[in-house]
């Protein structure tokens, strides 16, 4: 009789493909934003503004998708490793909802104008998407799903679209860099294939 010693995990094998589309769709938002810009500001309601912004509403929802999934495949049986894992994904995923939150009132002024943007949600939403997907790309990278070097090749491209918006075409080619050697995770669990252990029957 065989018995496995970790429970199977889900392989999550759309994990890396969401990665790679999320990276994709900010990348084709921040060149639409800089056509936007071309002649010194934003034309809110013009093509270039409206489909930028649903690349970036797409995208941060596929960023959201990649969350739940680093989440599933980082389960362990370590109750401090979970609290953490727990603990990101909820940061990240309340970050996204508030990027949405922006977004939409972006799209939509009659909607901005109705429900008034809080500052908590502009600055604090941010923070707690980055901090939330950056450290289950680092928990990934402990489990041999990604290079060591990816999730701070995410940071740096982080950190150049805080600095300034403009950067935002380096930032996501930076982040797509850092996400496309996220590779598909054992069924038996993150990093390796399930334990086995023999007892007689």
């Amino acid at each position: 009789m065989t018995l496995t010693d970790i429970r199977t995990r889900p392989a999550y094998p759309w994990l890396r493909p969401v990665a790679v589309a999320a990276s994709l769709l900010l990348l084709g938002y921040g060149l639409l934003r800089l056509i936007d810009r071309l002649d010194g500001h934003s034309d809110k309601g013009a093509w270039a503004w409206n489909t930028g912004h649903t690349l970036f509403l797409l995208g941060i929802l596929g960023f959201a998708a990649l969350i739940v999934g680093l989440h599933g495949v980082l389960r362990t049986r370590s109750t401090r490793l979970r609290a953490a894992d727990d603990a990101a994904a909820l940061a990240g995923l309340v970050g996204a909802a508030a990027f949405v939150w922006v977004i939409l009132g972006d799209l939509f002024p009659r909607f901005a104008d109705a429900v008034e943007t809080p500052d908590a949600v502009l600055l604090g939403g941010p923070a707690l998407f980055e901090l939330g997907l950056l450290v289950l790309l680092y928990r990934a990278a402990a489990a041999r799903l990604l290079p060591v070097w990816a999730p701070m090749l995410v940071l740096v491209g982080f950190v150049a679209i805080a600095v300034n918006l403009d950067l935002l075409p380096v930032g996501a080619a930076l982040v797509l860099a850092g996400l496309l050697p996220l590779r598909r995770p054992a069924v038996g669990g993150a990093g390796g294939p399930v334990r086995r252990r023999r007892s007689g029957v």
